[in-house]
């Protein structure tokens, strides 16, 4: 089974209380600070689309990406009503990244980059994103650090809702730094009054901010800068969150006009 194949019709309850708008305050705050030129926004692993939507509802044109069209799926009925510019949607893994046209940032939230757990692969998705920036684009994104991870192994959680239940334990592995997450899911059948159950698996790799920086000039990114946790000062020891933004060099524009002359 894929993951959030199952789990998808039940995301949004176990995770209600995201604060998807405090995530969008903090994305334009950067925005602000930084300055973007214009208002097109990859949400890239976009899930149900939660901060998609808070960030059309804000006036941005939104495209969403995800792998699974499951997740898509909700994300396409919660978002169908937006006033504005509707966004659009493209089932494709980060790796392979292949949009229409340019965007002008690119945000990728909620430890994202930590699901892709082969290095080769995220230096290729960092790779993609930069080829469709426009000059002056940012690219924002978070993680879950090494410290994190690492303190989950061992640990078993539950969450629950009325009509959902999941409970999941954390193995982390030092060797090859991938935290498994192992899910178990019920989920009330509103029709039948029984409990269906599903099982799923879920990967996250520890990255050091090292390690990302090094990918991210690999690229071609520039002003690369390291955050805490939705702040906007640098991390600090023992922090479980932090962020990262950079930019696409704007000098690539004159020099891509300079070639066409």
């Amino acid at each position: 089974m894929r993951s959030y194949d199952f789990l998808a019709g039940c995301y949004d309850e176990l995770t209600y209380d995201v604060g998807y708008a405090a995530w969008a305050d903090y994305i334009e705050k950067q925005f602000q600070r930084r300055g973007l030129p214009g208002k097109t926004i990859l949400d890239l692993a976009c899930g149900t689309g939660s901060l998609t939507l808070e960030l059309a509802n804000r006036g941005y044109e939104m495209i969403g990406v995800d792998l699974s069209p499951e997740m898509l799926a909700e994300a396409a009925e919660k978002t169908r009503d937006v006033e504005g510019v509707a966004p659009i949607y493209l089932c494709q893994s980060m790796d392979k990244l292949d949009l229409y046209g340019t965007i002008d940032a690119c945000v990728c939230c909620l430890d994202s980059v930590n699901y892709v757990t082969d290095p080769r692969k995220l230096k290729k998705a960092f790779e993609r994103v930069y080829l469709f920036l426009m000059p002056g684009g940012l690219f924002l994104f978070d993680i879950n650090t090494v410290e994190k991870l690492q303190g989950l192994d061992g640990q078993v959680f539950l969450d629950e809702t009325e009509d959902t239940y999941c409970v999941w334990r954390a193995e982390y592995a030092k060797r090859s730094r991938i935290c498994s997450y192992f899910m178990d899911i019920f989920r009330l059948d509103e029709e039948t009054g029984q409990w269906d159950r599903g099982e799923e698996l879920h990967e996250e790799r520890a990255y050091t901010p090292e390690e990302l920086t090094g990918f991210l000039k690999e690229a071609g990114f520039r002003d690369i800068r390291i955050y805490g946790d939705r702040r906007m000062r640098g991390p600090r020891p023992g922090e479980d969150r932090i962020f990262f933004v950079a930019r696409k060099d704007p000098s690539t524009m004159q020099s891509m006009l300079g070639k066409g002359n």
